[in-house]
C-alpha cells in the first residue's frame, strides 16, 4: 500500500504506525511517500499513484466536488488530529512595533501607500486559510488590505526569512522553525481562533475503499492505534526523534517538540503550556463525525469558490465523512486505545 504524507508534526501517526509495526501487525505492507505539498498529494491520489494519504480535512470534499482538480469521489474514515496550526509574523514586523492583531492593522494602514503585506497559507480550502481570515476579521483587517498566497508548508520559513512573506499560517513544526531561526514569532494558535477544529484526515478514493474494504479498515485501525500512541505524553520525545529524520519531517528535534510537549515557544522569551495545541486522539478526535463534516463544509462554502453551493449539504457530508467505516474499523482497536488513554492519564497525574 502506497501512502503519501506532507512533512508536518501531524504526519506522526503514519510514521509511528510504520516504525512501531502497527501496519505490519495488521498484515499491511506500507510504503510511505513524502510529498512537497497538498496539491501533489491530491493529484497523486486522483491519478492512483497513491492508495491513501495524510490530507487536509477539506480535500476529500473538494476532490469530490471538482474544486481545483478533476472530479474524483473520495472519502475519509479517520480524522488524524484536531488543531495544530499557528500564525507566525516576521521579525521585521516585530521591530516595527507589531505585537498583536491591532498593531498589525495599524502597520498595514501606515504602509498602505508603499506596499501590501503578504501572508502564506498552504491551500485555498485549508483550515489555515480559514484561520488566517478569521483572525484578520477579528482585528478589522480586510482581505483587500493584504495579499494571501499559497505555498507548501516546508517553504514558509525560508520565504519569511527572505522577505517574500510578512507572515503565514501553517502547521508545526514550521512555526517553531521560524522562531528558532529568529525569522519570526507566533502571534496566535489555531486553538485560540477555532478550538478543536478537524485538521488532517486519512483520504482514499471511494473505489479503493470499496475494492479493498478489509485492507482499508485495517489501515484505519493501525492509524487509530498510532493516534492514541501519539497522544500519550510519555511517547512524545520518542516520536519527535523519529519525525526529525530526513525521511519524515527533517526539522530540528527541538522545533518539533515545541508543538508536542505542551510547552510552546512563541518567540521573544514567551512560552505557554498548551496541552491542547495538537490533539491526536483525545476528545474523540478520530471519528469523522457529521459535526466535523459540517465544519468542513462551512469552510469550503466560506471561500466563495464553489460554483454550486447547493451541493454543499448533509448528504454530501455523510457520503464523504464515513463514521460507519470508522466504527467498523476500530471496534477491535478500543482496548488498545483505552490502554494509551490510561497511560496518558497516569503520566499527566
Amino acid at each position: 500500500m502506497r501512502i503519501g504524507f506532507v512533512p508536518l508534526n501531524d504526519c506522526a501517526p503514519f510514521a509511528i504506525a510504520k516504525e512501531k509495526g502497527f501496519f505490519a501487525n495488521r498484515g499491511l505492507t506500507v510504503s510511505l511517500q513524502r510529498e512537497l505539498g497538498w496539491a501533489t498529494v491530491r493529484d497523486t491520489i486522483i491519478y492512483r499513484e497513491l492508495d491513501a494519504a495524510h490530507a487536509l480535512a477539506s480535500m476529500p470534499l473538494t476532490a469530490t466536488l471538482c474544486l481545483g482538480s478533476v472530479r474524483t469521489d473520495c472519502l475519509t474514515g479517520l480524522v488524524i488530529n484536531l488543531n495544530g496550526n499557528a500564525i507566525t509574523l516576521s521579525e521585521k514586523l516585530w521591530k516595527r512595533g507589531v505585537r498583536d492583531g491591532a498593531t498589525l492593522r495599524d502597520e498595514i494602514t501606515r504602509v498602505r501607500h508603499d506596499r501590501v503585506l503578504t501572508f502564506g497559507v498552504v491551500n485555498r480550502f485549508s483550515s489555515h486559510h480559514h484561520l488566517l481570515r478569521k483572525w484578520f476579521r477579528a482585528h478589522d483587517i480586510g482581505e483587500a488590505q493584504v495579499r494571501i498566497v499559497v505555498l507548501p508548508p516546508s517553504q514558509m520559513e525560508a520565504n519569511l526569512s527572505l522577505g517574500n512573506l510578512d507572515g503565514f499560517c501553517v502547521g508545526e513544526p514550521w512555526n517553531s522553525v521560524a522562531v528558532k531561526s529568529g525569522s519570526g514569532w507566533v502571534v496566535a494558535t489555531s486553538a485560540d481562533i477555532d478550538q478543536n477544529h478537524p485538521e488532517k484526515v486519512l483520504m482514499v478514493r471511494n473505489d479503493f475503499a470499496e475494492r479493498y474494504d478489509a485492507e482499508h479498515r485495517a489501515l484505519i485501525a493501525a492509524l487509530a492505534e498510532a493516534c492514541a500512541y501519539c497522544d500519550s505524553c510519555a511517547n512524545r520525545a520518542e516520536f519527535a526523534a523519529i519525525l526529525a529524520r530526513p525521511a519524515y519531517v527533517g526539522a530540528p528535534e527541538e522545533a518539533i517538540l515545541s508543538g508536542l510537549n505542551g510547552c510552546f515557544k512563541f518567540g521573544h522569551k514567551r512560552t505557554a503550556s498548551l496541552q491542547e495545541f495538537c490533539i491526536f486522539h483525545r476528545e474523540g478526535a478520530n471519528e469523522p463525525t457529521l459535526a466535523r463534516a459540517a465544519w468542513t463544509l462551512d469552510l469550503v462554502r466560506a471561500t466563495g469558490i464553489c460554483a454550486e453551493p447547493s451541493a454543499l449539504n448533509q448528504h454530501l457530508a455523510r457520503k464523504v465523512f464515513r463514521s460507519d467505516i470508522y466504527e467498523r474499523a476500530t471496534q477491535a482497536q478500543l482496548s488498545a486505545s483505552n490502554h494509551y488513554d490510561q497511560e496518558n492519564q497516569l503520566t499527566a497525574a
